[in-house]
């Protein structure tokens, strides 16, 4: 697998769990970047609302990060670039505490649980009881997307 441009109609990007700087969705967001750049994002989508949640958390503009990705940046690049020109400056702690929220966060909103529902049975994944977070549901998702069995 290519992970500096990923084929993500091929392979799914890095787990929303997976860290960089101690944030999560970061890894995952930079994926789709680079791949909807190259376009091969296959069903992805960058700045989506999970990603929007990074995005809003540190202060960084989606097509200014983009544009950074688009020079062929490595992780560490992009993520030193995040920490300088966010307008949100976030503390080792903050950062710490954010992530472990967005990985217990589940779908609240009666739309969002509905939405995540019909992503979960149009997935053969009725029957696992334990897909409970947002997380839970796109590591599951992206498991079976790419051949993986319910």
């Amino acid at each position: 697998m290519n992970f500096s441009a990923p084929d993500l109609s091929q392979h799914p990007p890095r787990s929303v769990r997976i860290r960089l700087g101690g944030y999560v969705i970061l890894p995952r967001m930079l994926d789709k970047c680079r791949a909807e750049i190259k376009g091969t994002q296959g069903p992805y989508h960058y700045a989506c609302p999970i990603d929007q949640r990074f995005l809003q958390f540190t202060g960084v503009d989606a097509e200014a990060l983009k544009a950074e990705v688009s020079k062929g940046l490595g992780d560490g690049e992009l993520l030193a670039w995040i920490q300088k020109n966010g307008k949100t400056p976030r503390s080792d702690w903050e950062i710490h505490h954010w992530s472990a929220h967005q990985e217990a966060t589940a779908p609240g909103a009666f739309e969002s649980r509905e939405f995540v529902n019909e992503q979960i049975k149009s997935a053969g994944l009725d029957k696992r009881s334990d897909l409970a977070t947002w997380f839970d549901w796109l590591d599951a998702d992206d498991f079976v997307s790419y051949g993986g069995k319910a």
